[in-house]
């Protein structure tokens, strides 16, 4: 009992430590919460929607209008270049968030203004919220 007890506190402590290193980290980009994106994509003239997931898993549903380029193809960024316009801030989400956080550095390096969705399309589903197959 004591050793669980001391592995649970182990993990409190690591989990603690990750999340006040990520409190003072700027990525360039902002993630906001399932209203607050909703809100912005509600911008269709000056918002671009980009779901950074594959294509079986876009199938399986996505947010109305978005566009699908897949984070992980080598071409990620030419991609964007060839579909998107640089002068429209980009709303990006992935399935649970991470996928799109680390899209969101890169487009960021590459002269984008992107804001994230923070849970993904998980905790946009959660809420409710529309999303086509």
């Amino acid at each position: 009992m004591n050793k669980l007890l001391l592995v649970l506190l182990l993990v409190a402590v690591v989990a603690l430590a990750a999340w006040a290193f990520n409190q003072g980290k700027d990525d360039g980009f902002t993630t906001v919460g399932v209203d607050e994106f909703e809100r912005t994509i509600a911008d269709t003239a000056g918002v671009q929607l980009l779901d950074v997931r594959a294509q079986d898993e876009y199938n399986e549903g996505h947010l109305p209008g978005a566009y699908l380029i897949n984070m992980r193809d080598s071409n990620f960024l030419e991609q964007v270049e060839a579909q998107l316009v640089k002068e429209k801030t980009i709303a990006i989400y992935c399935r649970s968030g991470r996928r799109s956080a680390s899209a969101a550095s890169k487009l960021v390096k590459a002269g984008y203004t992107v804001i994230n969705l923070d849970g993904g399309i998980l905790a946009w589903q959660q809420q409710g919220k529309t999303v086509m197959k």
